[in-house]
């Protein structure tokens, strides 16, 4: 069975769930998914830049005024939907250094891959701050980086 960690920020769509889970063809995949959700204020900027930079101008000025699904019921929501699918899935929410958090699971699972899902972040991706640009460094293994689909 093929082992991808998954970085995501938000809950999975069922595209993003077909997307991921069809990768490899009919190879069964078993998912360890990492949920950081985004939301402190430097986030919140750097979301609104980024609206800015795709033309949603009317999304940058409310950026701050979204509110956050509670992480945890995002996570279950996303591992619930790729069960549905026929994966293995279990997760973990991450608070705080993302990076070592990935490592380590990466190391322990013995995965094969390293899959980042999230919507465009423009400013970190010029700079290679994205998770994906960040992962490549340091883990070890092959990092695939997908934009998620929009509900």
């Amino acid at each position: 069975m093929f082992k991808s960690v998954l970085m995501i920020e938000k809950p999975l769509t069922s595209e993003d769930v077909e997307f991921v889970t069809t990768l490899h063809g009919d190879e069964k995949i078993s998912f360890i998914v990492l949920m950081q959700p985004r939301g402190d204020q430097a986030d919140v900027l750097l979301r609104a830049i980024d609206d800015v930079a795709l033309g949603e101008l009317k999304e940058a000025v409310h950026e701050a005024d979204r509110p956050e699904k509670p992480a945890e019921l995002a996570l279950e929501h996303s591992l619930a939907a790729l069960r549905a699918a026929g994966s293995e899935a279990v997760g973990h929410v991450i608070e705080d250094h993302p990076m070592d958090k990935l490592k380590a699971v990466v190391d322990e699972s013995r995965a094969d891959e390293v899959i980042v899902l999230t919507a465009p972040h423009y400013v970190e991706e010029f700079f290679h701050r994205d998770w994906a640009s960040r992962a490549r460094h340091k883990v070890g293994v092959p990092v695939l980086k997908l934009f998620a689909h929009s509900e």
